[in-house]
């Protein structure tokens, strides 16, 4: 997860279906905004440009009019994802990556397990860099990445292999401008060419920008270097 500020206003077409006995969230421009908001990414696992869209209920609306049809809980996710958070129910309370002071980038730490016969995500709870209010959110949303990316399900821990592969494959490119970028030889024109490519791998838009922020952050070199595009 990496913050993603949701525009405002609402949509006004949102105020008009709550006032309708089957109104629907999706109207007018909602999927259009979140698209654009959510840069066109799964907020929970990053993925870009899904195919199996949803839009997700930040807190489950269970029939609640406001909530459901509420601008600032609405969500761009995929089915993956959304399936998983809401199977449960455990995954209510987590940390909400519209608000800046949850700091979603800071709070979770990604980290690839990678081997000829294996490859894991291991998210954990950077819960020394949270207040101890929000330490619980921490946790819990520690706890759903880390059953997203590695499933729960014989049908899920398939999908989330295939979404470890998108991944793993995604790093590999952007570990391999980083490589390019430290040993590329001194001119000015090609040394910009592959950093601007490195500053878009860590923008929000960037799929798995998450994990190739923490890839920066965890090198002193190239921290100083780059880690002032880690946002």
């Amino acid at each position: 997860m990496v913050y993603l500020p949701k525009s405002q206003p609402a949509p006004a077409c949102l105020e008009q279906e709550k006032m309708n006995v089957n109104g629907n969230y999706d109207c007018g421009e909602v999927l259009e905004r979140l698209q654009h908001d959510f840069k066109n990414k799964c907020y929970i696992c990053e993925s870009g440009e899904p195919t199996d869209i949803n839009t997700e209920h930040f807190i489950p609306h269970k029939g609640d009019k406001q909530l459901k049809f509420d601008w600032n809980n609405l969500f761009f996710s995929c089915s993956h994802c959304n399936s998983i958070k809401g199977a449960s129910g455990k995954y209510l309370n987590i940390l909400n990556c519209t608000n800046l002071s949850d700091k979603v980038d800071t709070n979770i730490y990604y980290s690839i397990i990678e081997s000829s016969y294996i490859n894991e995500i291991n998210i954990i709870p950077n819960t020394l860099t949270s207040r101890v209010s929000n330490a619980d959110k921490v946790l819990r949303t520690a706890s759903l990445l880390n059953a997203v990316y590695n499933g729960t399900t014989p049908k899920k821990r398939m999908g989330a292999r295939n979404l470890r592969n998108r991944i793993i494959k995604e790093i590999r490119n952007f570990n391999d401008l980083v490589l390019e970028f430290e040993n590329s030889p001194n001119t000015l024109n090609i040394n910009l060419e592959i950093k601007d490519k490195i500053i878009f791998h860590l923008s929000a838009a960037s799929p798995f920008a998450a994990f190739k922020r923490w890839i920066v952050w965890n090198n002193k070199v190239l921290n100083n270097e780059l880690g002032q595009y880690c946002k």
